[in-house]
């Protein structure tokens, strides 16, 4: 049955959808420019700016970035990176999280201090590079890309909080039927957390692949540079340039330096902007309740 709204209800719900629509065709704009600006020819953003419609088109920017193999295979490192990262980093998280939750384990308030210390204070770059270098040895391999990030704290937290809120009396049932702390987590715990799973699984997945420090700091090799360092570089590289050519020269219109920025922001996003329709619908969720509990 439908229900018949009234005129008010009318004018109420036809305002709200047009500030909707309109909010939703502001947060577009930006990413509309972005796509134009990748897409203008370098003379004319120099002529007239980033423009809504450019009059002149130019692939320029695309054909200098995916020109050789490497963009390719730095993708497929920041998809390496990215994939196995998420694994790992939740893997560790749920585990901490799990153990941290269960009322009435030993220390577990002198491991949540020791936990939350370093959100507080860190031991300082320094340190930092000659623990991962000198003594994990972890410089130039793949795992240098992923494990100083293992575990986030503020997501633990927020992890254990939604652990805490579900009702004890499942845990007990499951004990009581001979279920270990194992199965207990990867059986019942995980599949009814999927919307805090989902929700701290994608800001793991944005910060892995968003990354481009951790190559600077610790990998030297070619092969195993990330997307958004080459990409980094290759801006770097080309402003460097830009600034050092008078303006007036013909060769500055075809170094396409500014749209450039543009194009490796779009390349950078597409996949995620891909990943966030499949874990919207946990997201506030799992934002919410986690932030709540406990």
């Amino acid at each position: 049955m439908t229900i018949k709204k009234n005129s008010a209800e009318k004018v109420y719900y036809t305002v709200i959808y047009g500030v909707i629509t309109l909010f939703s065709i502001l947060c577009l704009t930006p990413f509309w420019l972005m796509v134009t600006g990748s897409l203008t020819k370098e003379s004319s953003i120099l002529k007239n700016g980033y423009q809504f419609f450019p009059d002149q088109w130019s692939l320029a920017a695309y054909n200098m970035i995916f020109h050789s193999q490497r963009i390719l295979k730095s993708y497929l490192v920041t998809v390496e990176v990215t994939v196995l990262g998420t694994v790992i980093s939740m893997l560790l998280t749920c585990m901490l999280a799990y153990a941290l939750s269960v009322r009435g384990l030993k220390y577990t308030k002198y491991i949540s201090m020791f936990v939350f210390f370093t959100m507080l204070f860190s031991g300082g770059m320094v340190p930092w590079y000659i623990l991962i270098t000198r003594y994990l040895h972890l410089q130039n391999t793949i795992l240098a890309l992923m494990l100083p990030y293992a575990v986030s704290p503020f997501w633990m937290f927020l992890m254990r909080n939604y652990f805490r809120g579900i009702p004890d009396s499942i845990m007990e049932s499951a004990r009581i039927d001979g279920a270990n702390d194992v199965f207990i987590l990867f059986r019942i715990m995980l599949p009814l957390s999927l919307p805090s799973i989902a929700t701290i699984g994608l800001f793991y997945g944005l910060m892995y692949w968003n990354d481009w420090y951790l190559s600077l700091m610790f990998i030297e090799k070619e092969g195993l540079f990330p997307l958004q360092f080459l990409l980094r570089s290759l801006v770097s590289n080309l402003m460097n340039v830009a600034a050092s050519l008078n303006p007036k020269m013909s060769v500055m219109q075809e170094i396409p330096a500014y749209s450039v920025r543009m194009s490796t922001a779009i390349i950078t996003i597409g996949p995620i902007i891909l990943l966030y329709p499949f874990v919207q619908r946990y997201f506030v969720k799992g934002l919410t309740v986690g932030s709540i509990k406990g």
